[in-house]
């Protein structure tokens, strides 16, 4: 990843109620590692909602190339891997739109393994159109991430933190977590990615016990 000075970086945040999600994944888990022999990670189900939202928001899904916005048709995720430290990869789920959640957990499972045993090949690594990365793993409850150039944006996924919350006049608790968005001013405005983010939240909260992840 380049230095913020290669391009004029912007930033928000939004917070999401992740328990249906939390829940689906703990009811689908076990059956998934007998069924596939791969863990079942939080992350695609925040991919999936990434993803779908790119398809609305196409701006996001490009880059920047010699001043001019270059939109990219397929929808290549870049996942942030970490090697040691201080080394990351980012090889690439290609066509993530074109997977299901248990798809993407399956390649996603064996990018990392082979990033993080040097085993990546050059053509894991390019043509890659966003990025993300799942910075709540390693605790991280709020970040500002590095845009992955020349792409349009990167996001974070952060700790889930149990808390309070009002809903309907009524207090639960409720597993919470914060989205980071950077994106490249150039290519994408605040109000682009504020509709983008509210987007991915809104398909992070149709998860329920009854959604089909294949």
């Amino acid at each position: 990843m380049q230095s913020t000075s290669e391009n004029p970086h912007a930033w928000m945040m939004i917070e999401v109620d992740v328990s249906n999600l939390v829940a689906l994944r703990q009811a689908l888990k076990d059956d998934f590692m007998r069924r596939e022999g791969v863990p079942l990670s939080l992350s695609p189900f925040v991919m999936k909602p990434i993803v779908n939202a790119l398809k609305e928001f196409p701006m996001l899904n490009s880059t920047w190339h010699t001043g001019s916005i270059l939109l990219k048709k397929d929808i290549n995720l870049s996942i942030v891997v970490a090697i040691s430290d201080d080394t990351v990869a980012t090889p690439v789920i290609y066509h993530a739109d074109r997977k299901s959640i248990a798809g993407i957990a399956i390649e996603l499972y064996e990018l990392v393994k082979r990033a993080r045993s040097g085993s990546l090949l050059p053509s894991d690594l390019v043509e890659g159109s966003f990025t993300f990365s799942n910075t709540g793993s390693v605790g991280s409850l709020l970040s500002c991430p590095i845009i992955n150039n020349p792409q349009a944006a990167i996001l974070t996924f952060e700790s889930i933190v149990r808390k309070p919350v009002v809903i309907q006049e009524m207090i639960a608790i409720r597993s919470m977590a914060n989205l980071c968005l950077s994106y490249d001013h150039r290519i994408a405005d605040g109000l682009i990615c504020s509709r983008f983010m509210q987007r991915v939240k809104h398909y992070l909260d149709q998860y329920n016990r009854e959604t089909i992840i294949y």
